[in-house]
């Protein structure tokens, strides 16, 4: 709007002159056309010098900081220039999750067709919030839901949506198990209940299930932790008493969730036997499958994940195994009207308001973003027989690690069908902990310290397509010269 006491005259000529289109914040097409150019370069070469280069950050980090308070944005400056230090900063300021030999975290390089994904949905930038708006985009999302809902075993009425990631996914689970366990829970929270609600997850699960807990209103000490087997699954009588003793002291049992994948070891919960439980309780069955989801993909993997089908929901990531950009969670249910229970919402100045179609009341967000394009065009680029060949490279190269480890005397802590090993090193080499200091001090490879069973471990995840064997022969040489230095007196 034109400022207070602006004249009719003075509006009409503001309305006619909007910023210019050569300015900086909306530069004219040929320059764009340019600076597009050039960041496309720019990224390309930077990505083939981070291949070659480090795994971990080679910055001076007070250099950095004196650098960016430089920024006080009183004076513009060159947009290349600025893109120019950015990409710098990136490229000698991060840890390279990207990199061939980064054996971290389940985050992989994601596919070309995914980058693709994040620059035409930044440039329409549509709003996912209701069909109305962005027909085209909410179709999209709900067609890749249900082809994963499918290929996971679900039925066709399943639904669902994309999430910013698995912790907004499983905080999904949880508030629809919950009003699944009495309506009344919408309205009136926890109080509805004829004691203090519980669920019960995997003392090996991804501990982002306490904030869920605390987020959902119901309190950490709502999750039940239970214990596991000797061998990183959940153990099912563990399961099956932690649920009876609840219910003989007046709480009440909401939900149980298994892992398909956990994060330290990669192995899954049994996951007929925690449907089985949950059947006969009569809660909620959730499957968090976030990162092992993905060898849905793969003929001669899926059957690891034999009993997901029987989920009342379940969890994947598509930024995880599905190597799709950062941000790209999904949760899907059988149960569809329970998305429209816990969600609805009526406001009038919303184009539309349909369950069934609209994202904003089925799903936390409001304000939505495209997620679901990264994961439809690596699917529609590869289809499943490439993303299968993608989860076997991982999964055949593991093997491969673990075999060439066993021969010189480490031992494998874990038994996972999956790409994550648990190494302990042979006795008298040095704790887990120094020898990944060494290997970080180095920055040639990425490995990290975890715990298994109680034990402290190093933990190296194959999740990257373009690691090789001269890869994995890398990790097994830093291994070894970490180990002698960190025996050394």
């Amino acid at each position: 709007m034109p400022e207070q006491g602006a004249t009719l005259k003075e509006t009409r000529s503001l309305a006619k002159h909007p910023i210019s289109s050569d300015s900086d914040l909306f530069p004219a097409a040929k320059i764009r056309k340019r600076l597009d150019d050039f960041l496309t370069r720019a990224l390309s070469e930077a990505t083939e010098r981070v291949v070659r280069g480090p795994v971990t950050p080679t910055f001076d980090l007070d250099a950095f900081r004196r650098e960016l308070g430089a920024f006080n944005f009183e004076n513009p400056r060159p947009v290349d220039a600025v893109l120019s230090w950015v990409i710098a900063q990136m490229e000698h300021g991060l840890v390279h999750v990207t990199h061939p030999r980064y054996f971290g975290l389940f985050n992989p390089a994601p596919t070309f067709p995914s980058r693709c994904a994040d620059r035409i949905t930044a440039e329409f930038n549509p709003q996912l919030a209701t069909s109305t708006t962005s027909p085209a985009a909410v179709e999209i999302e709900s067609h890749v839901i249900r082809a994963v809902a499918l290929r996971a075993g679900f039925p066709e009425h399943s639904a669902g949506n994309f999430t910013t990631g698995g912790a907004e996914a499983n905080y999904t689970a949880l508030l629809c198990a919950l009003t699944q366990a009495d309506s009344r829970f919408a309205a009136e929270g926890a109080r509805v209940f004829g004691g203090p609600p519980a669920f019960y997850v995997s003392r090996e699960s991804h501990i982002a299930w306490l904030k869920i807990a605390h987020q959902a209103g119901i309190g950490r000490d709502a999750v039940r932790l239970v214990a596991t087997d000797g061998h990183g699954r959940m153990d099912r009588a563990a399961l099956a008493n932690a649920v009876k003793a609840d219910q003989a002291r007046g709480h009440v049992p909401i939900m149980i969730a298994a892992t398909a994948g956990t994060t330290n070891a990669g192995m899954i919960d049994p996951l007929k036997a925690c449907a089985e439980i949950a059947r006969l309780s009569g809660v909620w069955y959730h499957v968090d499958a976030a990162w092992g989801g993905a060898a849905i993909a793969s003929e001669r993997l899926r059957n690891t994940l034999d009993g997901i089908a029987e989920a009342d929901s379940i969890t994947m990531d598509g930024h995880k195994w599905f190597a799709t950009t950062m941000g790209c969670g999904m949760f899907i249910t059988k149960r569809a009207s329970s998305l429209a229970s816990v969600f609805h919402v009526a406001s009038d100045f919303m184009p539309s308001n349909i369950p069934s179609l609209d994202p904003y009341v089925t799903t936390i967000q409001w304000s939505r973003r495209f997620l679901g394009l990264r994961l439809f065009l690596s699917l529609a680029a590869a289809g499943w027989e490439g993303y299968a060949k993608h989860v076997e490279h991982s999964v055949e190269l593991t093997e491969a690690l673990k075999q060439k480890l066993l021969a010189l005397g480490w031992a494998i802590a874990n038994d996972s069908s999956l790409a994550v090993l648990c190494i302990e090193p042979p006795a008298n080499f040095g704790k887990a902990r120094s020898i990944v200091d060494r290997i970080m001090l180095a920055g040639h490879v990425w490995v990290s310290v975890a715990t298994f069973e109680g034990r402290e471990i190093i933990r190296a995840c194959v999740a990257q397509s373009e690691t090789s064997m001269d890869d994995i022969t890398e990790l097994v040489s830093a291994l070894q010269g970490a180990r002698e230095s960190a025996a050394s007196p």
